[in-house]
Order: structure tokens, then C-alpha cells, then sequence
């Protein structure tokens, strides 16, 4: 039997078709091997140009950026590779402060298509923006936008946006204080480095945790990271990790009797620098190693390296290191005599932070500069500096108590939005309940009159529901509007509620009361030596001896930082000068009682009872506290564990009285005001104030 012709043509046709697969075969697969062998040879030498520029970023983060955008030309769009491009141009963006490109690619991120690589590309994001955030100072948002990162997406992205994210938050936390939050966001970045295998991450990563434990005052455990984290860099060698390592090592070493190591490392990190090329680390180096120095009393050392760090910061741009290397001239110009022209230095450098918007910098600063000025034995610099540094102090305080009110605004305002939506909720469950109620008394009325009953015994539930439910609304704005007007630290009342309490005091005459202003001793000394979990302890301790100072109804607040201010009714007699020489007593009588240490802290305070002889003054508060607050210099500047107050002031109203507080000390020696001098514990006070005697009590 002979297959039909329509049978032969398809039989044809797939004979046909054998024969070409099977010739197109051979050659189709010698062709695949090549390219795919091509295709994985690229994709590895992109991972390794990543890996290097990485490494290398803040050495010259503008030029790298630059040089792996036009790498990137040839990269697939939306692949994998763009993403990894892409997020690394975005950190180096912001590793160089430039703004424009760090939002522009920070949004390309965001705006990642969803796929597999959408929870990549937001970790990314928010790590580009938190860099620059942190950059410009700005430590708070930058913790905002990491620690607002959805927990999914970071557990979904790859290891090093994780990484990265992790490393970065420890970093931030550290910086704001929050070393417990620090510690567990750098043992999440150490677990993902040893996992990757990569001994430079593990490097920095301990490097990061050997930071956070010096500030935790565990210095035995931070050696020991950092002897770790050497050890690993050594393994795999780059010239900026190394450079961190020993950086780090001569900051965890800086408390050693010996300060061999500290020098030693400072000097390694310098040469690892200048091995990478990296002028603006090198700048920042030699500035801190002058640091160094000044902490040593090595004035001409530390003037010679400052003076090597000032160009390299100019030509480099790196701001941050200019302002340290002028301030750092102008103190050991100060220590070496030349005063007049050092002061003009730090100024300076105090005037380029404030500029950068680095406030915190800028008023550590002013106090610095304040100190060697006492010590220089010029005592009206000194006050003019005390008094720049309160400025800034004032502003940064002003800030965060601005960007906290807003944060606790919002939440109220969601948690509002909540209840709300619950009442609303409710009220249409009500309204429904009471037409179907309605309804089914119309219906069964002639019948079932019983239903009516029913019907009012679940209105009158309902109403009560929602009266509980306005109760619980008042209760906890209530208790929000405590929380606002009270620090969390002292449990003394804030800035927020004296300026409502204030006005019970006042009258449109003036306050009539007695003001005292507070401020702590060498505070700045307690953090840096002890810790910022002994300053808080301190904090706590001189607010507890506050309020045994004082009466229930006086009014004790949490000024800022350091700084407590009291409002007593009491305003008659000597009661002031009474009240200042008990709370001198009360702080710096007995040593603060830490683990395993006591602290000898003291204070120096200003103090005025209104209205004030011969003519009666009245000031309003915020002139008060500009009077204390100068008054309270003075006995900064004349040797602290002091109280100044103002017995007498020959002003007749409050502008007279401003121009007398202009020039305080000058208008106590012409006889214009009155100054009374209290002395703290004579066996406590601190040896290293310089003592200036005054003029005579009531002079």
C-alpha cells in the first residue's frame, strides 16, 4: 500500500526538518559555549571593579563615581548588574556631598520596577540617603530613613545591601547615642561579612564595634576588636581599609598610659593614605593627629601639623578637616602665647562648621576655645566664648526640640487619625443599629411593644460605649501633653511647660521671683572620660539634689544639655544668696556614685531676685535669663564651683538694665551693679580652674 501524496508531502516535510536540526545542531552548540563563557568572564570583572571601588570609595568618591558611570554604558538595563551599578554610584554620590546627584539616583532607586530586585533597590535608597544625611550632620533623619526600611525588603535583599544597610545604622546609632541599638546593628553586619567571605568587610565591621565599645566604656573589649580587626585587613590588604583600622586603633588606645600606640597608628593610617592617593583623608589625619597632640601638650608639634592638614583640606574641599586644622592652629597658638591671633583662628574653623551646618561641632568648639582662654588668662574672651558656645548650644537645642515636637505631633496626629476613624466607625454602627431598631419597632409595635425596650437598652449600651471611648480619648491627650512638657532623662519639667508655668509669675510689670541659672563643671570632660551612660547618671543625680533644694511649687527645668534652670516665688531678703549657697553645697558635696567610680562634679550658677534695689527692676523672664545667664559666665570665668548673683543694678527699666549686662563686668567695677560671690565646697573644687578673687561680696 503507497502512502497518499498528501501523506508524502508531510513526510517530506518532517524528514526535511530533521535534517536541518540536526546539521544546525553542532554548530549552534559551539557557538552557545563562547558567548556564555564571554557573558560570565564580563559579569566577574564587573564584580570585581565594584569590589574595588567599594574598597577604595572614600578615598576620591567623585572620581570613582565617575569612572564607574561610564562602566556602567554597556550594562543591561534592569538587570541585576544596573542594580548593584547603580546603588554603589549612589553611596559614592553621597560620600561626596553632592546633592543633586545623590537625590537623583537615590529616586531611580525608589523607582525601581517590582521584581525580584525591588527590595534590593529600596535598601539601597535608603542607605544613599542616609549617607547624605549623615553627611551634612543631620544624624536623626538619617536613623529615621534606615530604621523605616520595611523588615521584608531588608530580609529579601542580597547580603551586601544588607551589609551595608546594617554597617551604616551601627555607624549612625553610635553617633546619637544609642550604643546598646549600635552594638546589635554591628554584630548584624560582622554576621553577614564572615558569611561572605570577605575579610576587608569583616575588618571594617570590627572596626565599627571597637568604636562603639570604647563610648561604652569597655575599653579591654574594644583592644580586642581592633587587634581582630587588623588581623583581618592584613589577610586582604587595601590601603583605606587599613587606614580606618589604624585610625580606629589610635582612638581606642588614646586612654593608654603609653601613648606609643596611639602614635604609631596615627602615623600608619597617614601612610596608608597617602598610599591610596587620598589627599582629604590624609588632610583629616594629620588634623586629628594634631589633635592628638594638643591633648599631649605638645604645642609646637601639634601648630606644625595642623598647619601641614590646612592646605591639603583646601585643595581637597573637605570642609570638616579645614575647620579642625584651624581650630587646632589657633589652640596651640593660644598655649604658645600668641593669643590674640589663635583666637582669631578658631574662630575660624567654629565659623566653618556652623556654616557646614555641623552645630554640634561648632559649639564643642566655643567651649574649647573657652577653656584655653581661662587657662591663657584671658578671662573676657573666655566669656565672650562661654557665651557663643550657649548660643549655638541654644540653636541646636532649639532643633531637636523643633524636629522631636514634630515627631511626637505626628504621632499624636496618627494615633488622632486612629480614633477617629474607630469613633466614626462606631457611629455608623450606631446609626445603623438604630434604623434597623426603628424599623423593627414600627413593624412589630402593635405586638411586640417589648421590642421597644430592647431597642433602648442597646442605644443606651451604645451611648456608653462611646463615652468610655471619649473618656479613653481625653485621658491619653492627657497624658501625651505630660510626656510633652517633660524630659525623659531628669523627669523634670522641659522648655514646653516653663513657658506655660512662667506666666503665673508674671505680671505686665515683670517677673517677681528668684531666678537661678545652673550649669555643670567640665561636663564635656564626663562624657569623653567616662561615658555618655556616666553623663546621663550625673544628670539624673544633680536633678534628684535639685529638688531637695527647693519647694514643691518652685518651678525646676530641664534648660538643655548640662544646664537647669530655677524659678522660686521666694524673691525677699537674703533668700536667693541662701538658696544659690545650698545648691552649691548640695551638687558638689558629695562625690556622684557610679559603678565601681565616684565623680566629683560641680557647678557654677547665676542667680537674681526680682524686683532688684535700689529701683525696683522688673524684668521680663526672657531678660531674667539673659542676666543669670551672663552672671553665671562670670563665675565660669572666675573660677567655677562658684554663684554670682545680682544684688543691685542701677537700671531704672529693662533696656538700661541691657546695656548694663552687655558689659558686666566692667559696670561691677565702675559700682553699677552689684555682685554677690559664693563659694562651693572648698575640698572639691576643681584644681585646674583658674581663681580670679572678686571684687567683694555686694561690691
Amino acid at each position: 500500500m503507497h502512502p497518499s501524496p498528501a501523506s508524502r508531502s508531510t513526510l517530506c516535510a518532517v524528514l526535511a526538518a530533521l535534517a536541518l536540526l540536526c546539521a544546525c545542531s553542532p554548530q549552534g552548540g559551539a557557538a552557545d559555549g563562547p558567548s556564555s563563557a564571554a557573558s560570565a568572564a564580563t559579569d566577574g570583572q564587573l564584580q570585581r571593579d565594584l569590589d574595588r571601588i567599594e574598597r577604595a570609595a572614600r578615598a576620591k568618591p567623585a572620581a570613582l563615581e565617575q569612572e564607574l558611570r561610564a562602566r556602567a554604558q554597556g550594562v543591561p538595563p534592569g538587570s541585576a548588574a544596573q542594580l548593584d551599578v547603580l546603588a554603589l554610584r549612589g553611596w559614592l554620590a553621597a560620600l561626596g556631598r553632592d546633592r543633586g546627584l545623590s537625590e537623583q539616583i537615590s529616586q531611580q532607586l525608589r523607582d525601581w520596577p517590582a521584581g525580584p530586585q525591588r527590595a534590593a533597590a529600596v535598601v539601597a535608597a535608603a542607605t544613599a540617603s542616609a549617607e547624605y544625611l549623615r553627611a551634612h550632620g543631620d544624624l536623626r533623619e538619617a536613623r529615621k530613613t534606615l530604621l523605616a526600611v520595611d523588615a521584608a525588603q531588608l530580609a529579601a535583599a542580597g547580603p551586601v545591601f544588607r551589609w551595608r544597610y546594617y554597617d551604616q545604622l551601627a555607624s549612625i546609632s553610635s553617633d546619637s547615642g544609642e550604643l546598646d541599638a549600635s552594638l546589635n546593628h554591628g554584630h548584624a553586619a560582622l554576621r553577614l561579612a564572615e558569611q561572605m567571605g570577605q575579610p576587608w568587610r569583616v575588618a571594617l565591621s570590627l572596626v565599627e564595634l571597637a568604636f562603639t565599645s570604647s563610648r561604652a566604656d569597655t575599653p579591654a573589649r574594644a583592644r580586642q576588636l581592633i587587634g581582630q580587626a587588623l588581623a583581618e585587613a592584613q589577610k586582604d590588604p587595601d590601603p583605606m581599609t587599613l587606614n580606618r583600622v589604624y585610625t580606629m586603633r589610635g582612638i581606642v588606645h588614646a586612654g593608654d598610659a603609653d601613648s606609643g600606640i596611639t602614635l604609631q597608628a596615627y602615623s600608619d593610617a597617614l601612610e596608608q593614605a597617602a598610599r591610596a592617593g587620598a589627599d582629604s583623608v590624609r588632610a583629616l589625619g594629620l588634623a586629628n593627629l594634631a589633635d592628638h597632640h594638643l591633648r599631649q601638650g605638645h604645642w609646637a608639634r601639634a601648630l606644625e601639623l595642623a598647619e601641614q592638614a590646612l592646605p591639603l583640606a583646601r585643595a581637597t574641599r573637605n570642609i570638616s578637616a579645614e575647620s579642625v586644622a584651624r581650630s587646632n592652629i589657633g589652640l596651640a597658638k593660644i598655649a604658645m602665647g600668641r593669643v590674640a591671633e589663635g583666637r582669631d583662628d578658631v574662630r575660624a574653623g567654629n565659623t566653618l562648621d556652623e556654616q557646614q551646618g555641623a552645630l554640634s561641632y561648632a559649639s564643642a568648639g566655643w567651649e574649647e576655645l573657652a577653656g584655653y582662654l581661662e587657662k591663657a588668662g584671658d578671662l573676657a574672651g573666655a566669656v565672650a566664648a562661654y557665651r557663643e558656645h550657649r548660643r549655638v548650644s541654644e540653636r541646636v537645642l532649639r532643633d531637636e526640640t523643633r524636629k522631636l515636637l514634630l515627631e511626637a505631633q505626628e504621632r499624636q496626629d496618627a494615633e488622632q487619625r486612629a480614633r477617629d476613624i474607630e469613633l466614626l466607625n462606631r457611629d455608623n454602627a450606631l446609626k445603623a443599629e438604630q434604623v434597623h431598631q426603628r424599623n423593627l419597632a414600627l413593624m412589630l409595635w402593635a405586638a411586640l411593644g417589648g421590642c421597644v425596650l430592647v431597642s433602648l437598652g442597646l442605644l443606651w449600651q451604645a451611648f456608653r460605649r462611646v463615652r468610655r471611648t471619649n473618656e479613653a480619648l481625653a485621658h491619653s491627650n492627657a497624658s501625651l501633653k505630660r510626656q510633652s512638657e517633660t524630659d525623659p532623662l531628669t523627669g523634670l519639667a522641659n522648655r514646653r511647660h516653663f513657658q506655660a508655668a512662667i506666666k503665673s509669675l508674671s505680671s505686665g510689670e515683670g517677673l517677681a521671683a528668684s531666678v537661678f541659672l545652673i550649669d555643670i563643671d567640665h561636663f564635656k570632660r564626663i562624657n569623653d572620660s567616662q561615658g555618655h551612660a556616666a553623663g546621663d547618671a550625673v544628670l539624673i543625680e544633680i536633678a534628684n539634689r535639685l529638688r531637695q533644694a527647693v519647694r514643691d511649687d518652685d518651678l525646676i527645668v530641664r534648660w538643655g544639655g548640662e544646664e537647669f534652670l530655677i524659678v522660686a516665688r521666694s524673691h525677699e531678703g537674703q533668700f536667693g544668696a541662701q538658696l544659690a549657697q545650698r545648691l552649691l553645697d548640695l551638687i558638689g558635696g558629695q562625690p556622684v556614685r557610679l559603678a565601681g567610680c565616684e565623680l566629683v562634679v560641680t557647678a557654677s550658677i547665676g542667680f537674681v531676685s526680682l524686683p532688684v534695689p535700689p529701683h525696683g527692676l522688673r524684668l521680663t523672664w526672657e531678660r531674667a535669663i539673659d542676666l543669670v545667664d551672663t552672671v553665671m559666665y562670670l563665675a565660669k570665668a572666675h573660677g567655677r564651683n562658684k554663684a554670682y548673683g545680682v544684688e543691685r543694678i542701677e537700671a531704672a527699666d529693662a533696656l538700661a538694665a541691657a546695656q548694663l549686662t552687655a558689659r558686666l563686668e566692667a559696670a561691677w567695677s565702675e559700682g553699677l551693679v552689684g555682685l554677690q560671690a559664693l563659694t562651693g565646697p572648698q575640698s572639691l573644687r576643681p584644681t585646674e580652674a583658674g581663681e580670679l578673687t572678686p571684687r567683694g561680696a555686694g561690691a
